[in-house]
């Protein structure tokens, strides 16, 4: 599946279990925050198997979320990448972003 279809997948989904409409955008955000949780404690044990899951259950949180506040996570990919497609710099190993 392509991405869009993936995003409409996963509304259809929670729709079918009622989570829209009954989810807020509050709900679905701080849902989001307990997944990258998750994430931080498989990244922190070098668990590809936890970090693949919670990397996707943030991404069905994010898609809930917007979803709840009547935007598209694709528009808003799009948007962010249009914004940044341009910008040119070298992120240096410190974690520093150097623009040119």
């Amino acid at each position: 599946m392509q991405y869009e279809e993936l995003e409409r997948a996963v509304i259809q989904w929670s729709s079918d279990r009622k989570i829209i409409p009954n989810a807020t955008p509050a709900s679905q955000l701080l849902k989001a925050f307990e997944e990258m949780g998750e994430l931080a404690a498989g990244e922190a044990r070098s668990n590809a198997p936890l970090i693949a899951d919670a990397v996707g259950d943030v991404l069905v949180c994010l898609i809930n979320y917007c979803a709840l506040r009547g935007i598209s996570m694709t528009e808003c990919l799009a948007e962010a990448y249009e914004e940044i497609k341009d910008r040119k710099g070298t992120l240096m190993p410190n974690g520093v972003f150097v623009k040119e």
